[in-house]
């Protein structure tokens, strides 16, 4: 798995968004167990810490320490840094095991292992993230040719699962059909800015080139974006359910 936010933790942390409560209000109703949860890539723990409401004890890991000391902090989360394929879990642990906006780093076979041997028969794998951001037309159409032409030869090859909405990673569970949900915020332009420039492709330009690339289209964005101090952005919820077997 690569770790592409450690030198960048405290910023993925500040203006990464999260998900709808919707989500989570639908969770809560078909969870048939909720003793021990597992979010797993937890970065900065913002699903760990909606999870721990939910659940009597979540375990959360990352192979970034550094993004680990920026998490959230409940009593009844145990952060621990390890990686997604091996973890010193017992068998037949979990409840639950979640990944959000990460699972497309995972080496794909051996998490799935680790998911059977530590997972409770029944549990669910739910696997979330979200697509690009929709604001408007003007907007939009900047930060998509940004994202699809300029980055272009910087996105790592494992975004591509993210960019076809995770219908195309490896699922050998019983799916679960779920609901699509969306996550709406209400945004200046300086925090579309600052979200942008947590893309990993962002940095790798940066390193390659040394200049962040943001720069080329902060003008050009704030024009799209018009007299208005706020604008709703929207961001289509990706999300796979299954039942372990």
């Amino acid at each position: 798995m690569k770790d592409n936010f450690s030198t960048h933790s405290a910023d993925y942390a500040r203006y990464r968004p999260t998900y709808p409560d919707a989500f989570y209000t639908w969770l809560g109703a078909v969870l048939t167990e909720r003793g021990r949860a597992w979010d797993c890539g937890t970065g900065n723990g913002q699903v760990a810490g909606k999870l721990a409401e939910l659940f009597r004890e979540v375990c959360a890991t990352d192979l970034s320490q550094k993004q680990l000391d920026e998490a959230v902090q409940r009593e009844n989360i145990q952060y621990s840094c390890q990686t997604a394929e091996q973890t010193n879990f017992p068998v037949n642990f979990f409840d639950l095991v979640v990944v959000a906006q990460a699972i497309h780093w995972f080496d794909f076979d051996r998490f799935y292992a680790e998911v059977r041997r530590t997972a409770k028969k029944d549990a669910l794998l739910i696997v979330l993230g979200y697509g690009l951001l929709r604001i408007s037309p003007e907007v939009d159409a900047v930060v998509r040719r940004f994202h699809d032409k300029s980055l272009a030869p910087y996105w790592d090859p494992e975004r591509r699962y993210i960019d076809e909405n995770y219908q195309t990673i490896p699922f050998p569970f019983e799916e679960i059909p779920a609901p699509a949900f969306t996550h709406e915020l209400d945004w200046t332009v300086e925090q579309l800015i600052a979200y942008i420039q947590t893309w990993s492709a962002v940095k790798h330009y940066a390193e390659k080139q040394g200049s962040d690339p943001v720069e080329l289209i902060r003008d050009e964005l704030k024009q799209a974006w018009g007299e208005d101090d706020h604008k709703k952005v929207s961001f289509p919820i990706l999300l796979r359910v299954g039942k372990v077997d």
